[in-house]
């Protein structure tokens, strides 16, 4: 089997594989619970092509903490919806933050590299001007014409 035939079939925490039942028994709940709470929008598990429910162990996790929440802290399934939602805009927030990070360092490493490379081209034979101090007098001297022998 080559590589990319067998990363086809890694199991992941998002690999739904958990029927209704299983997932059901799994998370402590009853079937039709875990119904509504896909009805409601609150667990989505993957669908087969036959349009059964199969959940991933990140699913039978979320279907512990909406029991969690509903029954230990007594928060109503609406505030449990936005709850979760505003828990995965903090997920994906971190990790845009994440990227641009990353992208700024990157760029960060490339400016200094650029700056390091101008620097370097600098000539080093040259004087650097310096105007003349207050107090100092200039003379120029200039030579007298030559005069035709003559």
């Amino acid at each position: 089997m080559d590589g990319r035939r067998r990363s086809q079939y890694q199991l992941t925490d998002e690999t739904p594989v958990y029927v209704i039942s299983v997932a059901a028994q799994l998370s402590g709940l009853h079937p039709q619970t875990l119904r509504q709470y896909d009805r409601l929008g609150l667990v989505s598990p993957g669908r087969t092509a036959g349009r059964g429910r199969r959940y991933s162990a990140r699913d039978i996790e979320l279907l512990r903490t909406v029991q969690s929440l509903s029954q230990e802290e007594g928060i109503n399934l609406a505030g449990i919806k936005r709850i979760i939602e505003l828990e995965n805009q903090v997920a994906a927030l971190q990790q845009r933050v994440a990227e641009l990070s990353t992208a700024v360092d990157g760029a960060a490493a490339v400016l200094q590299q650029r700056e390091a490379q101008v620097h370097a081209s600098y000539r080093r034979d040259l004087v650097p001007y310096q105007p003349p101090q207050p107090g100092s007098a200039l003379v120029v001297w200039r030579p007298a014409p030559k005069r035709p022998m003559g």
